[in-house]
């Protein structure tokens, strides 16, 4: 039973890891874009959620209201305005270009709030558990959060596949060039599908000020977390990338019962391990 525990609350870990990496998903599925930026897109998030929380006296959940808007205001500007300009270099420019944003915004948030850590207190529910038989304890809240990833996914892949924005994006995916001479306007859709993305990244910054502290050097390994988790179920599958998620949480898992020391070693060589014996993933995503 103890190491069923382990296997569960990995797993649980692994739905955080993988609402980190929607937006990193999605922006490297649509757009190619390869967002170095996107740990502290997150980070950036739990702080606008602090401000509004502070401003307006809403509870960390009620934050979104005004965290989700803003962040897609945020992506939809910064695609149209600045990263559009950067994704018909290849790869090197918007690594560059992301790269900047990345040291801009931390030392903007160090300017602003100080290197300090911060916290968003939501109270009972990051303390609450369910008592399950065999001594299983299971948080409600690392609940609630995998249901959000699961839920999130799911919103996402009925938006591809029902709507008619997802079959642009899907078409723009597949071949950018023939999308806009069919005439569609991939600028536009690209800030669309960034704004969208921040959506997410907002929702995954809020949920993660809840679980832990932060303060604005946290983005590099919420990063790095993120693209494991993408990298691991597969480059543009959102499923992936939950799966890829829950392999690196209970990878984390064993290796922090084995020893606490090896907790993100062990997150890395599952990493490492699943990149040798799969390198384009579990689940890769395949041209329709």
């Amino acid at each position: 039973m103890q190491w069923l525990n382990i296997l569960i609350q990995g797993g649980l870990l692994g739905g955080f890891y993988a609402l980190f990496a929607i937006g990193l998903s999605m922006s490297f599925g649509i757009m190619r874009l390869v967002n170095i930026a996107h740990g502290d897109f997150i980070v950036l998030a739990a702080y606008v959620g602090m401000v509004a929380i502070d401003a307006t006296g809403f509870d960390p959940f009620m934050s979104l209201i005004v965290v989700i808007p803003a962040m897609f205001l945020f992506g939809y500007a910064l695609q149209r305005g600045l990263l559009n300009f950067t994704l018909s270099g290849g790869l090197l420019p918007p690594l560059l270009v992301t790269f900047g944003i990345s040291v801009i915004i931390e030392n903007g948030l160090q300017q602003g709030f100080g290197a300090y850590d911060h916290r968003l207190k939501e109270g009972a529910i990051e303390t609450a558990s369910l008592h399950l038989p065999g001594g299983i304890d299971l948080g409600v809240y690392p609940l609630l959060v995998f249901a959000v990833a699961v839920l999130a996914i799911g919103s996402l892949q009925v938006m591809f596949y029902w709507t008619r924005l997802g079959r642009a994006f899907r078409a723009v995916s597949d071949d950018a060039d023939t999308a806009e001479l069919m005439g569609i306007d991939n600028r536009k859709l690209f800030a669309v599908a960034l704004g969208i993305a921040m959506v997410f990244t907002g929702i995954a910054g809020v949920l993660f000020g809840i679980r832990t502290i932060f303060d604005p050097a946290a983005g590099p390994i919420r990063l790095i977390l993120a693209f494991e988790a993408v990298i691991i179920g597969g480059l543009g599958s959102l499923w992936g990338t939950l799966l890829g998620g829950v392999v690196l949480g209970i990878a984390q898992a064993v290796g922090a019962a084995l020893n606490p020391n090896w907790q993100i070693l062990a997150g890395h060589l599952a990493f490492l391990f699943i990149l040798i014996l799969r390198p384009s993933g579990l689940f890769p995503r395949t041209r329709d």
